[in-house]
């Protein structure tokens, strides 16, 4: 039974009396129906149900790499001067589309169709995090569930083209598509019984409605109250993610940070063919194969990253400036050796070890290192965000989405014409010294962060209390605290 209240909606509350007849909350603290209180085997399973659906869409974005070559034959496009046959691989807007795609009769249609299902499969990727903000308490379990979230975006990109040269090798590149259609449709029903809602203002909604309809009486929800505009709609998904993007130095840096992993992941997807066809005569087969090294790297991150939780958590007890919680910038004790030797010091590995006389396994490790360094590297951007801007955390996160988006997108496209012009040693030199450079934003945010903490206005106004958060601070049940 459901308590009625004029109180704002809150993830913890207690109930109120017959005076504040009107309003539906929970039943309590220990409502059944708060995500919060779901069992732990029931949150588990959504969280591994989730962010399994995050790795499998993100594959989708990069599985057809490894099928450049056969779509060309196909449709006679030549990269020769320009990548022709990769602009369907911006990670932009998947089920309906993916038919065109399967029975393409020209490249026309093929891009079309992409830009639909990379706007599709980026969005069922990313709400994986607003799950699991809702049904899981700050602690070591929604620490480690964010890392497994950051693993398969990561992981889920890189093993695309693994995928797809085992494919096209067995078959024909068609049946990358096909296979999605199949796979993704078979997943459906798992994913639709499998994934209960989560977001409680849904989920309170439901019930006044399901109380209105049994009763007669008029109880609301406190969202069904709430009449939100277009321009409050866009002050919080256009307007306060730009200006955070623009004034906070964390949000921007970090940003730059985190997309130059994401970037580079995208860029690897050419430059590996590039690199271990001319070096080793290798074909599309092997050459997707090895960027399976990226994912061991990730596996090792993802392991380690149990002992960055550890750290993270003990440094509650050093807290001067909130006691008892932990210090945001000690979610950045294992990024920063893992982005000097790990990004950027794999990166000039798998430059310099790029002769044929050198054995292919010699940058392979590289690669793996590479990996290892990305991996902990957005790891940490995104837990810092969410610690550091706490209700506002939504709001930063798009910020340097935008900036991953937008990289992603276009870094791609000049991935070819830099490995042609300046060689494989200094192409990727350049983006190791890029690498480098950007090794040090964790660096000085972990000497002076609480300085700059304490001068964002959106940093001071985040405060960490969980059972008081208001429904309007949820920003849409993206990221939130």
């Amino acid at each position: 039974m459901s308590t009625f209240t004029t109180r704002t909606l809150t993830t913890k509350s207690t109930p109120a009396n017959d005076s504040d007849a009107g309003s539906i909350t929970w039943d309590g603290p220990d409502d059944s129906g708060n995500p919060f209180n779901f069992s732990h085997a029931k949150k588990w399973r959504v969280t591994l149900l989730a962010c399994f659906m995050t790795f499998v869409i993100q594959m989708n974005g990069t599985s057809m790499t490894s099928a450049a070559e056969q779509i060309n034959e196909s449709f006679q496009v030549s990269d020769e001067s320009f990548p022709h046959s990769y602009w369907p691989i911006i990670y932009a807007v998947l089920i309906i589309f993916l038919i065109p795609q399967a029975v393409a009769q020209n490249f026309a249609t093929l891009i079309v169709t992409r830009i639909f299902t990379g706007g599709c499969s980026a969005t069922l990727a990313n709400i994986t995090g607003g799950i699991l903000s809702d049904i899981w308490r700050d602690g070591r379990a929604k620490s480690f569930g964010t890392s497994l979230f950051i693993w398969g975006l990561l992981a889920g990109l890189n093993m695309g083209p693994v995928i797809g040269s085992v494919i096209v090798h067995y078959t024909t590149w068609r049946w990358i598509f096909y296979s999605q259609i199949a796979f993704y449709s078979a997943m459906f029903p798992i994913l639709y019984f499998g994934l209960p809602e989560v977001r409680p203002d849904v989920i309170l909604t439901q019930r006044a409605r399901n109380l209105r309809k049994a009763t007669k009486f008029s109880v609301y929800a406190e969202a069904e109250k709430q009449h939100i505009n277009i321009g409050e709609i866009l002050r919080q998904t256009v307007v306060r993610p730009t200006k955070m993007l623009c004034t906070e130095a964390v949000v921007f840096s970090f940003g730059m940070w985190s997309a130059f992993c994401v970037g580079t992941a995208y860029m690897f997807t050419q430059s590996i063919v590039q690199v271990y066809a001319a070096l080793y005569g290798w074909t599309y087969y092997p050459t997707g194969l090895i960027q399976c090294a990226l994912v061991v790297g990730e596996i090792i991150g993802l392991i380690a990253s149990l002992g960055q939780d550890e750290l993270y958590f003990r440094s509650a007890r050093k807290n001067t400036e909130e006691p008892g919680a932990p210090i945001p910038e000690a979610r950045l004790y294992l990024s920063i050796p893992a982005s000097f030797v790990g990004l950027a010091g794999g990166l000039f590995y798998f430059a310099w070890t790029s002769y044929s006389s050198i054995a292919w396994i010699v940058p392979t490790i590289a690669l793996g290192l590479v990996g290892f360094g990305m991996f902990c590297s957005v790891t940490a951007v995104t837990t810092y965000i969410l610690d550091a801007y706490a209700k506002y955390a939504a709001s930063a996160i798009a910020g340097a989405a935008f900036l991953e988006n937008i990289l992603a997108a276009f870094l791609p496209l000049a991935t070819q014409s830099m490995y042609r012009g300046l060689g494989f040693h200094w192409a990727s030199s350049l983006l190791g010294f890029l690498a480098l450079g950007l090794s040090f934003v964790p660096v000085v945010l972990f000497m002076f962060g609480r300085n700059i903490r304490k001068k964002s206005p959106f940093m001071r106004e985040s405060v960490y209390n969980y059972d008081e958060v208001a429904v309007g601070d949820l920003e849409c049940g993206v990221f939130h605290a």
